[in-house]
C-alpha cells in the first residue's frame, strides 16, 4: 500500500495538528473545571494519590462514576462491568465472565491496573500470586482492576489517601 506523499501528507498533518489542539482545549477545560470545584478538587486528589491512577483515570470516574464512595465494591464492579458472572445451564458450568457496565470506566481501569501492576506494590503482589495460582495473565489484570476499584470507593468514601501499609491487607 502506498503512502501519502507531498500535498496529501501536509493535509493529514494539519488535520492531525488541528485534532491535538483540540484535546488539548478540551484537556484544559476539564483541569479548570475540577480545580474550580472543591468536591471534585478534592476526590481528584484522593484518586491521585494511589499508584496507577493519572489524571486521566481520576477524571473519568470523576465524570463518569459519581456513585464512586456511596456503593460497595461488588455493586461498583458490576457497575462497571468487572464483576465475573456466571453462564451455566443445567448441569453444564460455563465459563465466567465480565461484560455489560460502563465501558469508558473498565477501559480506564485496565489501564490503570496495567500500571498499577509496575508500581503499586500490594496490587503487584496480587497479581503475581493469581499467575502463580494457575489464573491466566489477563484474568489476572481483571481481578487487579477490580481491587483497583475497592480501593478507590473505599479512599472516597473514608476521605483518607493512600497508604500502601495499609493496603497490604488488600
Amino acid at each position: 500500500m502506498p503512502t501519502a506523499t507531498g500535498p496529501i501528507r501536509k493535509g493529514i498533518q494539519r488535520h492531525i495538528d488541528y485534532l491535538d489542539r483540540q484535546i488539548k482545549s478540551i484537556e484544559d477545560d476539564l483541569a479548570t473545571a475540577v480545580k474550580a470545584s472543591p468536591a471534585w478538587r478534592a476526590r481528584d486528589e484522593l484518586l491521585q494519590s494511589v499508584p496507577g491512577v493519572g489524571p486521566q483515570v481520576s477524571r473519568t470516574l470523576l465524570a463518569e462514576l459519581p456513585e464512586l464512595g456511596t456503593l460497595s465494591g461488588r455493586q461498583l464492579a458490576a457497575l462497571c462491568g468487572l464483576a465475573p458472572f456466571n453462564r451455566d445451564s443445567g448441569r453444564r458450568r460455563g465459563p465466567r465472565s465480565i461484560y455489560g457496565g460502563r465501558s469508558h470506566v473498565r477501559a480506564a481501569l485496565y489501564q490503570a491496573a496495567l500500571v498499577a501492576m509496575r508500581w503499586n506494590t500490594p496490587l503487584k503482589g496480587v497479581y503475581e500470586g493469581l499467575v502463580q495460582r494457575g489464573k491466566a495473565k489477563k484474568v489476572a489484570l481483571i481481578a487487579v482492576a477490580r481491587r483497583l476499584l475497592v480501593i478507590l470507593n473505599a479512599l472516597v468514601r473514608t476521605g483518607s489517601p493512600w497508604q500502601e501499609k495499609l493496603a497490604v491487607g488488600t
